[in-house]
């Protein structure tokens, strides 16, 4: 059940992240930052793929994605398309990575070392899912702030 739930949140709300990053009117918007805002929305889109393909590519789906993380937050002007396709295959594979998944996989320690000490699958899961959340309102308020005509 725990599984089930993950798996259609994960989907949902990659796909709004899909909807807000075509949402933006003009694309060189997903890239502005201004006064005490760190992350452009286009960064923030970059981190989460690369976080989803590190965790549950890497780790559950056994993609061989190899992280990078530092380019997540330097490289700029990334179009829009290759933001959406970049999230289609994080759909994909985080899909593929939860449904290898049993429900009792969930008290198991995930194969990744995150934090230095083991953690459980499941409380990992629900980090990630809160990590993308955290990040796709940033998102959210980041267009409706700067995505300026």
């Amino acid at each position: 059940m725990i599984l089930d739930a993950l798996v259609e949140l994960f989907e949902r709300d990659l796909n709004k992240l899909k909807e807000e990053i075509n949402l933006y009117t003009r694309e060189e918007n997903l890239w502005v930052v201004e006064h005490n805002i760190a992350n452009c929305g286009g960064n923030l889109c970059l981190h989460l793929i690369g976080n989803l393909n590190a965790f549950i590519g890497a780790g559950l789906a056994n993609s061989g994605y190899i992280r990078q993380r530092d380019d997540e937050f330097s490289l700029k002007n990334v179009s829009k398309s290759e933001l959406i396709e970049g999230i289609d295959q994080t759909i994909a594979v985080v899909s593929k990575g939860l449904n290898s998944l049993e429900e009792s996989d969930l008290n198991n320690d995930f194969p990744i070392l995150v934090w230095e000490k083991p953690i459980e699958m499941g409380k990992m899961l629900i980090h990630l899912h809160s990590h993308l959340n955290y990040h796709l309102g940033q998102i959210n308020y980041h267009r409706r702030l700067l995505d300026k005509t």
